[in-house]
This record gives structure tokens, C-alpha cells and sequence, in this order.
């Protein structure tokens, strides 16, 4: 049982479990009943992307203090009260179950889900063993 990091639209790992999109917006021009089948996620849960001007920050920085100013406001957005209970839940359930979290960038060390697996880490999430993920 553990999670998997994965950018979402890849092909699934056998084992992967559910898929979940920790992204602000949906896929586009996809449709709704379509997102499982065609590899993006099986549920969408936008709670842990950043919120939309945080994640433009990062889509913009091109210098290491830009990135680490987006780093700086995004774990600010996943200590607030709820978000850290989904990251802690998270965590308790990768001991549990298989599933991963994702998002659309194809640069996982440009994109918030680095800094989520960081998060999930520090909550004592168990990882997939492939070398990808670790």
C-alpha cells in the first residue's frame, strides 16, 4: 500500500489504485465522463492545487528565488487548517491503500506536486517503491 506521484494524462502503473487530480481546473476538452478512462483522474480534488494567482507564480519563475517564493506561498496555502488535515489524511490512508495524486505538469521538480510529496513525506506517507517515486 503507498502513494504514487504521477502526472496526470500518463499511462497508469499496474497498482496505482484510484487517481487523484490535485489540480485547480479540469482537463480541457475532455469530457467529464471521459477522465478516468482516458488516464487523467478517477477524483478530482482540487483542495491541495494552489490557488490560481499562487500557481501563475509558479508558471512564471524562471530564477531558483522566484521558485522558492512560489515553494514559500504554496506550503503557506496547505498549512491552513483543512488542507493539512487532507495532507495528514492522506498520508494515514498510503498505509492503507494505493492510490496516487497528480497533476498536468510534464517537470515534476517545476510543479507543485514536488512540494506536495514533500508535504505527504512529513506526514509520514508510505511511497511506491519504483524509482520514480522516491
Amino acid at each position: 500500500m503507498a502513494i504514487r506521484i504521477v502526472r496526470l494524462g500518463s499511462p497508469r502503473a499496474a497498482g496505482e489504485g484510484t487517481r487523484i487530480g490535485t489540480v485547480r481546473r479540469p482537463p480541457r476538452g475532455v469530457p467529464k465522463a471521459e477522465f478516468a478512462s482516458r488516464d487523467w483522474y478517477d477524483v478530482w480534488f482540487p483542495n491541495l492545487a494552489p490557488k490560481l494567482k499562487t500557481m501563475k507564480q509558479a508558471q512564471a519563475a524562471r530564477m531558483p528565488a522566484q521558485w522558492n517564493a512560489f515553494v514559500r506561498k504554496y506550503k503557506a496555502e496547505m498549512a491552513a487548517p483543512d488542507v493539512s488535515h487532507a495532507i495528514e489524511l492522506l498520508a494515514k490512508l498510503s498505509h492503507h491503500s494505493d492510490f496516487s495524486v497528480g497533476c498536468y505538469c510534464e517537470d515534476e521538480s517545476h510543479c507543485h506536486r514536488s512540494i506536495l510529496r514533500e508535504l505527504l513525506r512529513g506526514k509520514g506517507a508510505k511511497f511506491a517503491t519504483c524509482a520514480s517515486d522516491d
